[in-house]
């Protein structure tokens, strides 16, 4: 649900701030005062294309802002969680998505204060925004979504669930199948590959972390000479030496001991001094003994250099590392091993496939025996509530495509099989007497898309995910009882989802849950679109200039007061 809509600097709107109840919610004002600018910037909020004439003339900068209230959806907290954006986990969560858009195209998307793509709002826009105007019947054109529609009402959404597990369950083990016989087909070139891979590198021996011990072995080796004499000296300053760091120490405990017998504090540093002499001492012998095993060994050395190049060759060869050339070697020994087997592994997927398989198709057929018993009352349902708005003379069908059962025994009846099952559904509809049903791509105008996408979400139980749905001038072409009737429409629909309707009717507006002005108005030279809230008065206002247009009379309010049930 759409709680509060923020703009600035888009089209006509300088700076504008509206606030959305959770029912019905409509939008009126004179031709051209604005108000589908505000659809329009809901539009881009939720991932439409962004066009720079867009942005107010002057201006460089614009931006939209939406709070939106979300109840518990797993699908939708899933999306988020994958983009890293969390929500709170409780019953009603909010989202705020902000798009700062820029003259120059340098655009930012903010979801939770986490910057997004255009593509996530996109994924988004289902669970959030519905929009539907006279420009905008993407959703009802496409086919696709037609099952969607069918399924709604159908009531299939457990059944629906059980198909798309069986469908991963099964596209999983055909991909480990395909696999393994690819395999096959290139079994005897793998397995020579694999073994001369498997033999190079066990020969290798590696080890992880040989290649540091190899490099600090082949610095020493090339600095003996540098390394006896850093020893000897070092050996010197602390042992050797008249004034050597031990006999200096040793003379600073003696004076610290005598101290102490004035003084009992001093006492407390002299086991810090011995701790010290007895540090130095074993650093000066293991000096000692480090200096003793240098020796320069050419040969040493150029095996190390040797090993260094053969671990520098096998490693670039396989991944860049020991650590990666090691996993390769894990890696080529399953997948031999896999070939090697492959005959009783590939029984085995077989086996299973067929299982899934008959899984798949058993709860398939069952969806698609649900979908045909519901498509006749759907059918009609969908015609007697066109009549209401006018279309009384519209012809509305549900046409499914299903294979055969020979169809689905074939082997290549994969071809058939998808998440949503077996069925391919499309809506087809005739709006006038004598002419034949058409794809409904084919046949809506705007205003008839319009009423028959409000005729839809109402009887397809559009509760399954409410949802904030826009209507862009739902009533073209209509008046009187049929505008009643859209009003009904769209009052039993706000019951369900948060209902925002841009409308020139009366017979519309009485409805409203709340009733928001758009004005355009000549300011300092400039024009600006604004909203108002209206209240009682307002409102009786507002819906006489619909009934009566500029010149408000006194019998025009009374018609609006008897339309709002106001006396």
């Amino acid at each position: 649900m759409l709680t509060l809509l923020n703009i600035s600097n888009i089209a006509l709107i300088e700076d504008l701030q509206v606030e959305f109840d959770r029912a019905l919610n409509l939008l009126t004002g004179e031709t051209g005062s604005g108000k589908s600018i505000i659809v329009d910037a809901l539009g881009l909020l939720i991932g439409g294309r962004f066009t720079s004439d867009m942005i107010k003339a002057g201006e460089e900068r614009a931006f939209i802002e939406g709070l939106f209230l979300v109840g518990r959806n797993e699908e939708l907290e899933e999306l988020l969680r994958s983009a890293g954006i969390e929500l709170d986990g409780r019953e009603e969560n909010e989202i705020i998505i902000r798009r700062d858009l820029a003259a120059n195209g340098r655009n930012k998307i903010f979801i939770n204060n986490h910057l997004a793509t255009q593509a996530l709002l996109r994924e988004l826009r289902p669970f959030l925004v519905d929009i539907h105007g006279q420009g905008d019947q993407q959703t009802l054109f496409n086919p696709d979504t037609h099952l969607e529609s069918l399924d709604a009402y159908a009531k299939v959404a457990s059944l629906r669930q059980e198909v798309a597990e069986r469908y991963g369950r099964l596209s999983e083990l055909k991909s480990e199948l395909d696999a393994l016989r690819q395999d096959e087909a290139e079994k005897f070139q793998l397995i020579d590959i694999l073994r001369f891979q498997i033999d190079e590198l066990e020969r290798a021996h590696l080890a992880a972390g040989e290649d540091e011990q190899l490099e600090e072995e082949r610095r020493r080796l090339s600095n003996v000479e540098k390394l006896t004499s850093l020893c000897a000296e070092t050996i010197a300053l602390i042992y050797e030496d008249d004034e050597s760091a031990l006999a200096r120490i040793g003379r600073a405990s003696g004076r610290v001991e005598e101290l102490s017998g004035y003084e009992s504090g001093f006492r407390a540093y002299l086991e810090g001094l011995e701790s010290a002499r007895a540090l130095l001492e074993d650093l000066a012998f293991s000096l000692r003994d480090f200096a003793d095993k240098l020796e320069f060994s050419p040969a040493r050395l150029a095996s190390v250099e040797d090993r260094l190049a053969e671990i520098r060759r096998l490693s670039r060869k396989y991944g860049g590392s020991i650590e990666t050339a090691l996993d390769h070697l894990a890696r080529s020994h399953d997948r031999l091993d896999n070939i090697e087997r492959s005959g009783e592994r590939e029984k085995e997927l077989a086996s299973e496939l067929r299982e899934a398989r008959e899984h798949y198709l058993e709860s398939s057929l069952r969806l698609h025996g649900e979908r045909a018993s519901a498509i006749k009352t759907f059918e009609q349902c969908i015609e007697r509530d066109l009549t209401e708005v006018a279309m009384e003379h519209a012809r509305f069908e549900v046409r499914m495509k299903s294979p055969s059962e020979l169809e689905l025994r074939d082997e290549d009846a994969w071809r058939y099989f998808t998440r949503r099952g077996i069925d391919r559904v499309e809506f087809y509809i005739s709006a006038n007497v004598g002419e034949s049903p058409r794809p409904l791509a084919k046949v809506a105008s705007g205003g008839e898309a319009s009423r028959l996408m409000l005729v839809l979400k109402t009887i397809a139980s559009a509760s399954a995910w409410p949802r904030t749905i826009v209507f862009d001038e739902v009533d073209s072409g209509i008046g009187g009882r049929v505008s009643e009737a859209v009003g009904v429409k769209l009052k039993k629909l706000s019951e369900t989802n948060q209902v925002l309707c841009v409308t020139h009717q009366a017979q519309i507006a009485r409805f409203a849950d709340s009733h928001v002005l758009v004005r355009k108005e000549v300011i300092a030279d400039r024009t600006e679109v604004s909203l108002e809230r209206l209240d009682r008065r307002g409102r009786i206002e507002e819906i006489a200039r619909m009934l009566t247009g500029a010149e408000i009379t006194d019998t025009a309010r009374r018609h609006a007061k008897e339309m709002l049930k106001i006396e």
